[in-house]
């Protein structure tokens, strides 16, 4: 191909100080040991896989731990890393800004800063917090808030508020549960209605959202409020609520996958994802082959590589830059 072009709206950040602070703890996020990062690095797989601009997120665990003055802490370090290093390289690189749910006060001062004097590109949040789904009553204020500001908010999966399975790491399906289960919480809560000024981009490709499609609108109809705006959407797919969802490919576009995809998705809606430095380099090799030998309209295609991020972020279009 010619030179970088995509938008990879999944890919990582691990800061040092976050590195090292998950080592004392032993964390290994999903069921997996911590990826080492690097700005050379993350450019290096970027050329590789002709990826224009990244914007970076910090992954599960995030920084709360019941504590919140450490998190706030540590997410305002994490987000001034992050800044510096979209500074250095604005072409390159973007960030999703880390907050402190399921302390609200905190994550509404987080993402005010982050927002205003960090110029963040949105805020990333995890699909669970604290066992808390992000459409709970309690996260209606910065909710709000970023209804406000017309936020692009990515969301990313975490733990499940519940006992692993020995043997099976979360990533392999708890992550993809974790994500349609906040999807879920945001319909049946009323938020996507209420607060329909934010752009929520599910990752992974909405979990398991595309295939159980249709029990998350039979579900709705149990609900009289939610009721008609279910029969529409079963009666014309482009009503569906799911479609107001943007959804990244990352890990994702595979032939078994894809078809879910684009049959429940807005294709406007659709972005380019990785994953890295978390996803191992041959499983991203491999999936890349398989998003680039599906046979996608071509305009879809440079839709979900580039122009549908362009719109969600316009200081990334060609004469913005």
């Amino acid at each position: 191909m010619g030179r970088p072009y995509r938008i990879d709206t999944h890919q990582h950040i691990v800061p040092p100080g976050y590195a090292r602070w998950m080592l004392e703890k032993g964390i290994r996020p999903g069921g997996i040991g911590l990826p080492s990062w690097s700005e050379r690095s993350a450019l290096k797989f970027m050329d590789r896989h002709d990826v224009q601009t990244a914007i970076l997120s910090l992954s599960t665990p995030g920084v709360y731990f019941g504590d919140a003055a450490e998190a706030r802490r540590r997410a305002r370090e994490i987000n001034e890393y992050s800044a510096e290093v979209v500074a250095a390289r604005p072409e390159r690189f973007g960030f999703f800004a880390t907050l402190t749910l399921p302390d609200v006060q905190g994550a509404l001062a987080e993402a005010q800063y982050a927002l205003d004097t960090l110029l963040a590109d949105g805020i990333v949040l995890l699909a669970n917090n604290a066992g808390r789904y992000l459409g709970d009553p309690g996260f209606e204020p910065l909710l709000e808030f970023l209804h406000d500001r017309r936020a692009v908010v990515f969301i990313h999966p975490a733990e499940l508020p519940g006992p692993a399975v020995p043997g099976i790491p979360a990533f392999a399906a708890d992550f993809l549960l974790d994500t349609t289960r906040t999807a879920i919480s945001l319909i049946l809560s009323g938020a996507m209605e209420k607060f329909s000024g934010i752009r929520f981009i599910l990752a992974h490709a909405g979990g398991f959202v595309p295939y159980i499609a249709y029990r998350i609108l039979l579900t709705m109809l149990n609900d009289k409020d939610l009721a008609l705006s279910a029969l529409a959407a079963l009666g014309d797919k482009k009503q569906s609520i799911l479609r107001r969802f943007y959804y990244d490919v990352a890990l994702s576009a595979s032939p078994a996958a894809l078809p879910s995809l684009l049959e429940v998705a807005d294709p406007g809606r659709i972005t380019y994802g990785t994953d890295f430095p978390f996803a191992p380099s041959a499983a991203i090799d491999f999936l890349n082959m398989e998003y680039e030998n599906y046979p996608l309209n071509p305009s879809v295609r440079a839709a979900i590589d580039r122009g549908n991020s362009e719109a969600l972020f316009p200081r990334l279009r060609p004469e913005q830059t």
